[in-house]
């Protein structure tokens, strides 16, 4: 049914339609809005035989949703930021034991300096907590990710997190197609944990393991992460068919034919590229944009497949690693080691800076000239803001700390 609903809306109806038992959050910009909505189907009646539980924290919502998964429930939550680093214990712990829960993920920009708006900082800080990552390019897409994620997490016996742009799509009111409650149940099975707490068949679930274990229990986590790809694209495939829509998978490449350049996004921002990259081909250029979807497991065939023999790339980040470079760049470095494919990553978008179309034809201007730095390239950064600071005269120290901050928060104001 087609519907001009908010974001956050959305989700909470496609995560009603997987008939979750428990439902654990704790309210954080900006992904309260969905559980607000999620707890208000359960109150209304329309989420039945649906435990909806408002806890006193994130870490509290993170340990009572493992605490349901393990005693065999369908399970969701949802997070963001800070929320997010304060449940990370439970985060890992929840990929560890295996529990096939989904949590949604509203990035925004990890503090400090405090700031509530979007980038990537909060969801790639637990790149390697063991949780499928999924990107959503639009409210449409996040709303049938989250259905998928229930059946891969399902399938492949790990949790799932959802990533979407916080307020760019939690907060956006847009039309959705929201599937019936039919379609989903002949999509996702009714749920049936292979294993579970029960007390008239205990079994130890997280028991301690020494160094005789540890290492085969990490590889056989990596195994279900290599499973996880050949999961995603059946699962992505059987829901095309189901709705018609070309959502989820793991890469999908838009005007990539003959591109000379070719921008690697996540996210939100892969709508903007879109739209800005169609009129710049009507001026010549030739960009092609690739919209990685999935990031944990990395699809590493599928981003060299679509990379093909372009030695032109660009990787848009909306983190990066600080005292290092980029977090995704060296992701799609690895996919096409032992080619001579030049590959540099771009930080842009940080904090909730708009990017714009502008943004994307600076971005294909400076790889088309090469100008762009083996390290990171910074754009759109303002420097009339940075040059109090970054002096370039040789012996000259620039300004840190809280007062430099403060100063410069000053100076845009």
């Amino acid at each position: 049914m087609l519907k001009q609903i908010e974001g956050s809306l959305g989700i909470a109806e496609a995560v009603a339609l997987c008939r979750p038992g428990a439902v654990c959050a704790y309210p954080i910009s900006p992904q309260t809005h969905i559980v607000e909505n999620v707890g208000k189907l359960v109150k209304e009646g329309k989420l039945k035989e649906c435990e909806f539980i408002n806890c006193e924290s994130e870490f509290s919502a993170m340990s009572i949703s493992i605490g349901a998964a393990a005693g065999g429930v369908r399970t969701y939550t949802a997070t963001a930021s800070q929320g997010l680093l304060f449940m990370a214990e439970g985060v890992y712990n929840a990929s560890g034991l295996g529990l096939p829960m989904v949590m949604t993920v509203a990035s925004r920009a990890i503090g400090a300096p405090i700031n509530i708006w979007n980038d990537h900082s909060d969801s790639l800080s637990q790149r390697d907590s063991g949780w499928l990552q999924l990107f959503c390019e639009s409210n449409q897409d996040a709303v049938d990710t989250h259905i998928m994620a229930f059946k891969i997490a399902e399938e492949v016996g790990l949790p799932v997190m959802v990533l979407m742009d916080g307020y760019v799509l939690t907060h956006a009111f847009e039309r959705m197609d929201i599937p019936s409650q039919e379609q989903i149940d002949s999509f996702l099975p009714e749920y049936n944990p292979k294993e579970f707490l029960d007390p008239k068949q205990p079994i130890s679930m997280g028991a301690m393991v020494g160094p005789e274990a540890f290492t085969e229990v990490k590889i056989l986590q990596q195994r279900k992460m290599a499973k996880a790809i050949g999961v995603i694209e059946k699962v992505t495939e059987e829901y095309r068919k189901l709705t018609g829509r070309n959502s989820g998978g793991l890469v999908e490449c838009y005007n990539c034919d003959n591109a000379d350049v070719k921008i690697v996004i996540a996210g939100s921002s892969v709508g903007t590229a879109k739209d800005e990259v169609d009129r710049l081909n009507e001026q010549g250029y030739k960009v092609g944009i690739i919209s990685l979807k999935a990031y944990r497991p990395f699809p590493y065939e599928a981003m060299k497949a679509a990379i093909g023999d372009c030695k032109n790339v660009v990787v848009l980040e909306r983190a990066f690693s600080i005292g290092a470079r980029g977090i995704i760049g060296p992701e799609v470095e690895r996919s096409m080691y032992g080619t001579d494919c030049k590959i540099r990553s771009v930080v842009a978008g940080l904090g909730g800076r708009a990017i714009l179309g502008s943004t994307i034809k600076n971005i294909a201007d400076l790889a088309l000239q090469g100008k762009l730095v083996e390290e990171l390239t910074f754009v759109d950064a303002q420097p009339n803001v940075l040059n109090n600071y970054l002096k370039d005269a040789e012996g000259v120290s620039f300004a840190d700390g809280p007062i430099a901050e403060s100063d410069i928060i000053k100076s845009v104001r």
